[in-house]
Order: C-alpha cells, then structure tokens, then sequence
C-alpha cells in the first residue's frame, strides 16, 4: 500500500511539474503577425462604467492616454449622471481636453436595461450607437492600457483581413495585499491566464474572445448583427467572440497585456468574483480551454487524498511526495503569475496560492442559487449561465 501511494504520489507531483512547464510556455508564445499601416484608422472606444473603481482617475486617464497615432473618441457610458464615476469621468475629460492631448472624448448615458440584456452590453449598444470610429473597441472600467496597448490591437487587426476581432490579455498587475488580492490573481492570472495562452498558440487565436479591451472590425461585427449577438447572454465578450468564429471571423490575443488595477480585495468580495467566474465558465468555454486547469485542480485534490491517507497509513514515502505535489502547485502559481507579468504577493495572503482551488466546491454549492449579482444588478440564469427574466 505504501508503494503505491508512493507511486500515486509521485505522478501527481510530475504531472503538476510538468504542467507548469508546458503553460509557461504557452505564455512564452511569439507575438501574433502585425502590420503597419500607411493610414491608422480611427478607433472609437466606448467605455462602461458603473461605481468607481479602485484608482479609477488612473484608469480614465490612461484610458484617454492612448499613444495611438490616428483619430481616437472615447466614450463613456453611464446608466445615470448619479453614478459615484460619472463626476471622475468629466475631471477626466477636462483634464485631457486641458492639456491639449490629441483624441476627443465625451458620456453617454444609457439608462436602464431592457430586459435579457446586461447593463454593461446595453451600454456598450448605447455607446456604439453613435461612434464615428473606423474601428470600435470597448474597454472595461477597471482597466489600465497602457500606451502601445492600442496600436498594438490595431496592427494585428490589420496583418490578416479576416481577424475580426483582437484583445488583450488581462493581468492583475497591483500589489495583492490581501488574501482576497492573491486568490482574484491566481484564478486570473496564475489559472484563467495561462490556459488562454496556451490555448492560443502560436497564431493567438482562440473560438471566444476574453475581452476587457477589445477592437473591432466593423464589417466583422455586421456580419453577426453588431454586439447585440450576445443579447440574453451573461458574458459578452465570450458570446460576442463565438458568433464571430461562427461566422468564419479570427478572434486573436495579442502579447501585450491589459494592467488590471485592485487592492484590498476583502474575502466577501473575493467569493463573489470567484463565483462570476465559474459562471463565466459555463458560457461556452472550450474544452481546449479548460482541461488544463481542470486537469491540475483533480490532481491537486488528490494530492490532499494521497496525504491523507498516507498520514493515517504511516506510508511516509506517499506522504512526502503528497506534500510535494501541494507544495508545487502552490508555487506553480506563483510563477506563472509573476511570468505573465503580475505584482508582488503579500506573505499574508499568500496561502491562497494553494486555497483557491480548495475554496472551489464551497463556490460551486452556493451556484445552486440560479442568479448572481454583478455590479450592483441581480441576474436570474437559466442553463449555461444564460439570462433568464430582467435585471434587478
């Protein structure tokens, strides 16, 4: 019994081993052709916002900071001018129109969502309605580009005729503080980040798109009906990425990543993330996409199995290499967050690089409830996290 512990034991641990060698290699990828255009085409980019967001004037400024060399509007979109970001949204604008920087921006606000609709595709209905752009792209609140970020989005577009759609991969780049900081890393990150990487290829191209920033060919988006393809979907991006592969549109990830900015992130807030993101989950990821990281957490849990028994049997050889295999994907974590560029982990919170994946089946219990609440809206869900009734 002890050999084969023994044996059971050690394969977890070579495979979790290997594993981490084989994604980070997937993160090593080379970077998808680009092209430089004698002409840059304008780009609007419509931007949702709801609630202020940590370091949010950062954001916004960024956001206006492109760096691109063509025309760029930015346009915000609101549900009311009562919400807490709207006010730092108009500072951001005076600030940018101030100082004489290139690009015009403005707000839009949307109001309510009908129903079967997010509020964050409506505004993103809203906001594209009026774009004048040759190109449309949206950026969520929370993110930070940085100055090449668009340009780069913008080459790869234009290097093959049929890439409908490119974005960028988002890395929660900030300092993790908390324990809330170091498990939101690692799903995405060290979990999410990696397996879109691999996933990916040599070419970047994967059947959804994982899009907090994203641009647009506009005769790509009319072949699918524009953004509202993902109408009664939960996640947009996801939804708005399949109906372009359907359609025979390439959906490509650049290298460059997409800085996520946080900090402080309590455990409430961390359970309700991590429970949005298992619901994303089932909004028509690949299997391609997801075996690795399915793959890894069985083991993990193994592992835990292995040791517990082995401690109970006294079989020390299964219990050392047991230890080992936990030990690995804890630090496994670590280094495929810090290779795809995130911040430094706080030792307090630290012990959610291996409690993450063990915090999983307490997540999934409370998905028996069929709803979630996302920025402030209660979503009803039907099968595959679809929507289901009108937001709350």
């Amino acid at each position: 019994m002890e050999i084969a512990l023994g044996i059971v034991a050690g394969l977890l641990l070579i495979d979790i081993v290997f594993s981490h060698y084989w994604l980070g290699a997937g993160i090593d990828r080379p970077a998808p052709p680009r092209a430089t255009p004698d002409a840059w085409p304008s780009v609007s980019i419509v931007r949702p916002v709801k609630g202020a967001d940590a370091g949010q004037m950062d954001n916004f400024r960024a956001t206006l900071d492109t760096g691109y060399a063509g025309g760029v509007e930015t346009i915000f979109v609101f549900d009311d001018d009562a919400d807490p970001g709207h006010a730092n949204a108009v500072r951001a604008i005076e600030e940018h129109a101030g100082a004489g920087r290139p690009g015009t921006a403005r707000i839009v606000i949307a109001g309510e969502p009908p129903a079967n609709r997010t509020g964050k595709l409506h505004a993103m209905i809203v906001g594209g309605e009026g774009a004048t752009g040759d190109l449309l792209a949206f950026g969520d609140s929370d993110t930070r580009p940085g100055d090449t970020l668009l340009t780069d989005l913008v080459e790869t577009l234009l290097a093959d005729e049929r890439v409908g759609c490119t974005f960028a991969p988002a890395v929660l780049t900030s300092d993790l503080r908390t324990a809330g900081d170091v498990g939101y890393a690692t799903l995405l990150n060290s979990m999410y980040g990696s397996a879109a990487a691999r996933a990916a290829g040599t070419n970047g191209q994967l059947p959804f798109i994982m899009g907090q920033v994203m641009v647009f060919r506009r005769e790509a988006l009319a072949d699918v009906g524009g953004v509202a393809c993902a109408q009664g979907e939960l996640v947009d991006d996801m939804a708005i990425g399949r109906c372009l592969h359907r359609a025979g549109w390439r959906n490509v990830m650049v290298r460059t990543v997409l800085p996520i900015v946080g900090g402080g992130l309590g455990m409430r807030e961390f359970f309700g993330i991590y429970r949005r993101w298992l619901l994303f989950g089932r909004n028509g990821l690949s299997i391609r996409f997801t075996w690795p990281t399915a793959l890894r957490a069985v083991e993990y849990f193994l592992a835990w199995i292995v040791l517990v028994v082995s401690v109970a049997l006294g079989a020390w050889w299964g219990w050392g290499l047991a230890l080992g295999a936990i030990a690995a994907m804890g630090l496994s974590n670590a280094g495929l967050h810090r290779r795809l560029g995130g911040g430094r982990i706080g030792w307090r919170g630290a012990w959610m690089l291996w409690g993450t994946v063990l915090l999983a089946p307490i997540v999934y219990l409370t998905m028996l409830r069929g709803g979630v609440d996302w920025r402030g809206r209660d979503y009803r869900l039907g099968r595959k996290a679809s929507l289901r009734g009108q937001a709350g």
